[in-house]
């Protein structure tokens, strides 16, 4: 599975429970995640798509323990497994 099709998976997914994942790009900062989920009832989450079985970059470590240590969710999804974990988590949140 290419990561392009788990990202438009997730993108329906997400809209399909009433949120929003825009592409975020930052210019300058090398790393940031792929997507910014836009939740309902306030609440953002940063999510990092990468090819089946394929680790975090360098740079996108940094990115995740900054995010974390700010008190945000990161999540790295690479199969439609992780969506499926992923959306529950954030429905029930």
């Amino acid at each position: 599975m290419r990561e392009t099709t788990l990202e438009r998976r997730l993108v329906r997914e997400v809209e399909r429970i009433g949120g929003l994942a825009p592409k975020w790009t930052s210019p300058g900062n090398r790393g940031v995640p792929d997507r910014i989920v836009i939740l309902p009832g306030g609440e953002t989450v940063y999510v990092e798509m990468k090819a089946p079985g394929k680790p975090l970059a360098p740079l996108q470590e940094h990115w995740k323990r900054k995010l974390l240590k700010l008190g945000h969710r990161h999540y790295k999804i690479d199969s439609n497994e992780d969506i499926d974990r992923f959306i529950d988590e954030v429905r029930g949140s």
